[in-house]
């Protein structure tokens, strides 16, 4: 089963259970999916509906430090519960030691050396890592291996 037709069966589940929220995050990446597929007249896969639902999760972290800093933790806790709704959606992430480890390979494979090598170092890191890593996690170790910190 595909990933857009496990996030349609989850709609289905959550409206015959009634959990409304759960219903409302799932429905709102429904409209994301449909919205990308309308825009760029293209059928998703598996890796596109990753990555969109990894842009939402984003989405919800930034929304969750910006309500704390305003004293709204009403509101941080709704995006705190997307959250938890939209990882299960997401594969299953690197640890940062693994996260390093891969960057440094890469690295090396690139012969990579000096911050000045970072756009060229994040080009294959993205590609290679996307959906698998926290992409801020990636970008600090990227910052690290070419420092060598």
């Amino acid at each position: 089963m595909t990933l857009k037709a496990q996030i349609n069966e989850d709609m289905k589940t959550a409206m015959r259970a009634k959990e409304s929220e759960r219903l409302a995050t799932i429905r709102l990446l429904l409209a994301a999916m449909k919205q990308k597929e309308v825009d760029e007249r293209v059928e998703l896969d598996d890796a596109m509906v990753v990555a969109i639902v990894d842009k939402m999760v984003k989405q919800r972290k930034d929304s969750i430090a910006a309500f704390t800093t305003g004293g709204r933790t009403d509101l941080a806790d709704k995006e705190a519960a997307e959250i938890k709704v939209l990882e299960v959606y997401l594969p299953q992430r690197m640890s940062a030691d693994e996260t390093a480890a891969a960057v440094k390979a890469i690295v090396a494979e690139l012969g990579a050396s000096g911050p000045g090598d970072m756009g060229k170092v994040m080009g294959v890191v993205k590609t290679r890592l996307a959906g698998k890593a926290d992409m801020g996690q990636v970008s600090a170790a990227v910052k690290a291996a070419l420092t060598g910190a």
